[in-house]
């Protein structure tokens, strides 16, 4: 095997090993926000991982962060929470510090 071949797949393992460290984090931090909507919106225990968890879900509607934050914005104005979307994506920056912290440790 040449010296280039050898470095091709070092290129391909490390592109694979971001590319699910990326995907962790975003889970992460979509779970993060869900617990954190969950809060907010008055839930507790199963049904605020059961928010979670459709928080997470929601991100894989369309491409960017903008399912996320709309679903929240929407379940926070239905229930009458005064966040707005820009509130809710301010602490979607906040939870994807954490999720990267979290992911990190291990």
């Amino acid at each position: 095997m040449s010296k280039f071949d050898e470095r091709e797949k070092d290129f391909e393992a490390r592109f694979k090993h971001d590319q699910e460290l990326a995907f962790k984090v975003t889970a992460r931090r979509n779970k993060l926000l869900g617990r954190w909507a969950a809060s907010h919106l008055g839930l507790t225990g199963a049904a605020a991982e059961s928010y979670a968890n459709d928080v997470v879900a929601a991100d894989f509607t369309k491409p960017g962060d903008s399912d996320v934050i709309e679903k929240v914005a929407k379940d926070f104005a239905a229930k009458g929470v005064k966040l707005d979307a820009p509130a809710i994506a301010d602490e979607l920056k906040r939870c994807a510090d954490e999720a990267k912290k979290q992911i990190m440790k291990g």
